[in-house]
């Protein structure tokens, strides 16, 4: 099979669908199985490399090649991303679990009357949820903001307003998230970002790495949960929350004692109840006047 013709914009394009698929989706999808020995390495991501080239293929066929039609050996799929300008790398690194915990413990966040405020780290639970269920990785921000408001309102800080652009653009400035809109950069988190992001409608969520350790062991979600709570939580998530964004509260096991150099407030410790049943599913209806209510029933 002559790969030849496939061009750098083919693989580009094959690697964006891996990205919205995920990794386990787009190989199931495709019909491979994961890369043993190469990699395609782009932009710190590892990607499986015969794979990408396969699904690639349907630049010059109009469909991807399966898997048992390649011909010429693993050698021809690494001779042919070398030439495109793509780094091959012999083996993955396995991601880390302690870059995952440091990341987190490097969050920058903004201080409220009642304590650290908690955008990030909801949204960070929001798309860990979504990782451990092997949900897409990236979601649109007409999709995302509906869902990370309901969680900002009913979980945030007393004194913070439920306003999701605010850490899904701080999070675009750290390694742990990635945010996919047009060419040029996305503004900044303070000021006045709501315009661009209605305008571009950009998809974020997780970065690979993050994803694919949160989504393939349990021990890398606790921990992440655990870290999350020790810093933005005085040491408890609320079961409801954890519950609400598909993350089984029994589960995680590594709950660290609260600081204790951290004075505790009623509001700041309280644990909110759960929800009635009949309205654990649907987002708290908003004021009419704010315009990214989802409109009652």
């Amino acid at each position: 099979m002559d790969l030849s013709p496939i061009t750098r914009e083919a693989v580009l394009e094959t690697i964006a669908k891996c990205d919205r698929l995920g990794r386990d989706r787009f190989l199931k999808k495709y019909g491979y199985d994961p890369a043993r020995r190469y990699f395609l390495h782009h932009n710190d991501v590892h990607y499986d490399s015969k794979a990408i080239v396969g699904v690639a293929y349907r630049s010059v066929a109009g469909r991807p090649l399966n898997a048992n039609e390649f011909s010429g050996g693993l050698q021809t799929v690494v001779r042919l991303l070398t030439r495109l300008d793509f780094k091959v790398a012999a083996k993955a690194p396995p991601p880390s679990l302690q870059q995952l915990k440091d990341q987190l413990k490097g969050l920058r966040v903004a201080s409220t009357a009642n304590g650290p405020a908690r955008h990030q780290p909801i949204t960070l639970l929001w798309a860990l949820g979504r990782a451990a269920h092997r949900a897409p990785r990236l979601v649109p921000w007409n999709s995302a903001h509906l869902e990370l408001r309901g969680l900002l309102r009913a979980y945030g800080q007393p004194s913070s307003r439920p306003h999701p652009e605010f850490p899904i653009l701080a999070l675009a400035r750290t390694d742990l998230w990635e945010l996919h809109g047009p060419d040029g950069a996305a503004p900044p988190a303070h000021g006045e970002p709501l315009g661009w992001l209605e305008q571009h409608n950009p998809s974020s969520g997780l970065s690979t790495w993050a994803y694919e350790l949160t989504a393939s062991t349990e021990e890398a979600r606790t921990e992440a949960i655990a870290e999350l709570a020790q810093r933005f939580f005085n040491g408890e998530i609320p079961q409801a929350l954890l519950k609400e964004v598909g993350l089984d509260p029994q589960k995680q096991t590594l709950t660290p004692t609260p600081k204790t150099s951290r004075p505790t407030s009623a509001s700041a410790t309280a644990s909110r109840p759960p929800k009635p049943a009949a309205t654990t599913t649907a987002p708290p209806v908003r004021p009419t006047n704010d315009p990214y209510a989802p409109q009652p029933r």
